[in-house]
């Protein structure tokens, strides 16, 4: 039987309350919103919090807002929402395609992106996400707000730059034209942790060549996107000769470590072939954008 250590629980009222709430309850107290990571490593005692500071009432960080090109999505926004939203699928396909496959619909209706991002976890498909799309966290403490880029705020798995006082209350990502953006991931079943991920974000000049690239990898041991593969895209007409070279990049990037979901070699194929495959779909969903510009 699984049973956490004894805890207190309290509900926050808002963002400013909740703020309060952790300053005074100190560094044992944790923050709950979909629970899904937190509550099974407290039943695992993995996690032992004094205090359980639920802020499912902070309806206030619930929004998705396009505005001065940027979409500012709030901490609290589910991934059911980002997933039924047609102003993220048209921006941000990779959004789209990555909610597709995490977990199930009830751990969707109930997760959040603060909460995703928060945890940390190297297999978490939207932490890969945001780092493509060079997405801001804007974090918030009872002296004020800071932002971080999605570099500052991970700091490694399970760790992040937010402070014991501090809340992630928004995200916020730049929307680029003639852009496009794709996601893939293997899993052992359906819901599954990923065996190895791969997500993409591409801007295309007017002449066709790109100009932008991200690349990044999802459970393989690689906390960064793909640095390598700029250098050698950039300026590039996209070609499956280009896309295969970048995927011989990411194998060669990613550090996986042998487990049960499977060798180290095969991961490393898995990261080569990933990356084509989400190359591919970005530039073709750049050129169609580019398309829908000209039309």
């Amino acid at each position: 039987m699984q049973i956490p250590a004894p805890f207190d629980y309290v509900r926050a009222s808002s963002v400013e309350n909740a703020l309060a709430l952790l300053d005074r309850h100190g560094p044992e107290s944790r923050v709950v919103a979909g629970g899904h990571s937190l509550l099974p490593m407290m039943k695992l005692r993995l996690a032992r919090p004094d205090w359980l500071i639920d802020i499912n009432d902070l309806f206030e960080l619930d929004y998705l807002l396009v505005e001065q090109g940027v979409l500012r999505i709030g901490a609290m926004t589910r991934h059911t929402t980002l997933l039924e939203s047609d102003e993220v699928r048209r921006l941000f396909p990779i959004v789209t395609d990555a909610e597709r496959v995490i977990a199930d619909p009830i751990v969707r209706n109930r997760g959040t992106i603060g909460g995703s991002l928060c945890q940390a976890d190297p297999a978490e498909d939207l932490s890969t996400v945001c780092h493509v799309l060079e997405a801001v966290a804007v974090v918030r403490s009872p002296s004020g707000e800071r932002m971080l880029s999605m570099a500052e705020f991970h700091r490694g798995p399970y760790e992040t730059a937010v402070a014991q006082n501090e809340l992630l209350i928004e995200v916020r990502v730049p929307i680029r034209e003639r852009s496009g953006s794709a996601y893939e991931k293997v899993e052992r079943r359906v819901g599954d942790w990923a065996v190895a991920a791969a997500g993409a974000s591409v801007t295309l000049a007017a002449d066709g060549t790109i100009s932008h690239v991200a690349v990044g990898l999802t459970a393989v041991g690689l906390e960064h996107n793909v640095t390598e593969v700029e250098a050698v895209l950039v300026g590039q007409a996209p070609t499956e000769e280009l896309f295969a070279q970048a995927g011989r990049l990411s194998s060669l990037a990613c550090a996986p470590l042998a487990d049960q979901r499977g060798p180290v070699d095969y991961k490393r194929h898995l990261a080569d072939e990933l990356t084509r495959r989400v190359l591919r779909a970005a530039c073709r969903r750049a050129a169609a954008s580019v398309s829908e510009i000209t039309i």
